[in-house]
């Protein structure tokens, strides 16, 4: 994930990123122009059109649809941010709940129960790196796909993040049944296992239900209709100009849609997604600084 400051405009107007979204689109945004120019180069020069009600019409159609096409992107992006929000909530969770059940093993283990203590300084931020890579994986994105995948079909009765909170729910179990700890302790523990399975559920359901694909496909095809047909009828009061102008206007309305897509799949490796690898880490840290 990116650390800025909001605050920096010089920086943040001057600097490209690698994410920027004018690295992506630039090869689009050519073709868009030489499309542009050549419609003007048609219209103007070849058909000498200088006044066609029909023509004229279109760019009375782009001022209604205009609001149309805001209004969804609005809703496109707003609805990728909730994924993406939700994403870091749920690992902001995992932090503390981690943080939580190292600080109650610390304090109900025996002092000199190394045993135990070496296993759950291991096993609970274990977790964490297992659920990171769980949700990088293709087979979980998956997972729903009404469409078969054989090709991903590795081993699916090896659910790693589940094998590690067993593992950890068989431990305090048989510390119950070795009397190490007691009856409300292990209700108090539990309670603190549980929430692992329902946070990587949370995170599997981000992960494996992407945006309906007719809305997305529907976005995209409104998008490249709306831009095609722009120059048709701006070119009658913008001349060439209309080269410039419908480019920019492509940019602005393809990188909001660009934007919507990396952020929607928060549990990637992009910049902008949500730096589970360095919770995981940080994770291992507070684990080992709470259980000696």
């Amino acid at each position: 994930m990116i650390s800025y400051n909001p605050k920096d405009w010089l920086t943040v107007l001057f600097r490209l990123h690698k994410t920027d979204t004018v690295r992506k689109l630039f090869p689009l945004i050519l073709i868009i122009s030489a499309y542009s120019g050549l419609v003007a180069y048609v219209e103007v020069e070849v058909l000498k059109i200088s006044d066609n009600r029909f023509l004229k019409n279109i760019s009375v159609m782009h001022n209604l649809l205009g609001f149309a096409i805001s209004m969804l992107l609005v809703f496109r992006t707003n609805t990728a941010y909730d994924r993406w929000w939700e994403g870091r909530k749920l690992w902001g969770a995992l932090t503390n709940n981690s943080r939580n059940l190292a600080m109650k093993i610390e304090a109900m283990l025996p002092v000199d129960d190394k045993v135990n203590r070496a296993f759950f300084r291991k096993t609970i931020p274990l977790y964490a790196a297992m659920l990171r890579d769980h949700l990088r994986t293709e087979t979980t994105r998956l997972a729903l796909d009404e469409v078969d995948h054989p090709e991903l079909d590795f081993d699916h009765n090896r659910h790693l993040p589940n094998q590690v909170a067993l593992l950890m729910n068989r431990r305090v179990q048989e510390l119950y049944r070795n009397m190490v700890i007691t009856g409300d302790q292990l209700i108090t523990l539990n309670a603190e296992l549980l929430s692992y399975t329902d946070i990587c559920g949370a995170c599997e359901r981000i992960k494996n239900t992407p945006i309906p694909y007719s809305y997305s496909v529907f976005i995209k095809k409104f998008i490249f209709l709306y831009i095609i047909t722009l120059p048709l009828g701006f070119v009658f009061n913008l001349g060439y100009l209309v080269i410039p102008v419908v480019a920019f206007i492509f940019y602005v309305l393809a990188s909001l849609e660009l934007i919507a897509e990396e952020i929607e799949d928060p549990f990637g490796g992009d910049a902008n997604d949500v730096p589970t690898e360095k919770i995981a880490a940080n994770i291992r840290i507070h684990v080992n600084e709470i259980i000696h």
